[in-house]
């Protein structure tokens, strides 16, 4: 059997941490990552990371914007940890990370067409960050963890 790996797009990051307005399907990601997702190693990328936190930083309450603040930076001590369901995922930002998301991420279609086509620089970047994944393990069925249909099309 085939070893399983998703990488975690933002969506799901801003469901299981209730973010409002981006939280509507907060039941099934909690019930998928409970559940199915239990059968599969799971990675986060620095991109949904970032995205996350922007999203929480964008809150307009105060108070809001501080206590998902917080429980963002508890779920990143949890990764320091090791107490997390998912890891990090190394990658360096140098040449072959800007060749691969120029190049479409193994995705046929270049930087250039995928912007006409609205597919966000983050999820180029979560694409890229899984390519170069993907150029260093063998035997492993790599797919993405997201919401986003246009993303979803990439996994």
């Amino acid at each position: 059997m085939v070893r399983r790996v998703e990488f975690v797009d933002t969506s799901v990051l801003c469901n299981i941490l209730d973010v409002p307005g981006r939280n509507q399907n907060r039941e099934s990601v909690l019930r998928a990552l409970r559940d199915e997702k239990r059968s599969c190693d799971l990675i986060l990328p620095v991109t949904t990371v970032i995205e996350t936190g922007n999203h929480i930083a964008q809150l307009s309450d105060g108070r809001l914007r501080r206590q998902h603040a917080d429980k963002l930076s508890d779920l990143l001590g949890l990764v320091i940890t090791g107490q997390a369901p998912w890891v990090l995922h190394t990658v360096e930002w140098g040449e072959g990370f800007l060749r691969s998301l120029l190049s479409g991420a193994g995705t046929g279609t270049p930087f250039s067409d995928h912007v006409m086509a609205k597919l966000g620089l983050g999820d180029l970047c979560i694409l890229t960050e899984r390519e170069l994944y993907r150029a260093r393990v063998s035997g492993v069925d790599v797919g993405i963890w997201t919401l986003d249909a246009q993303l979803r099309s990439h996994s």
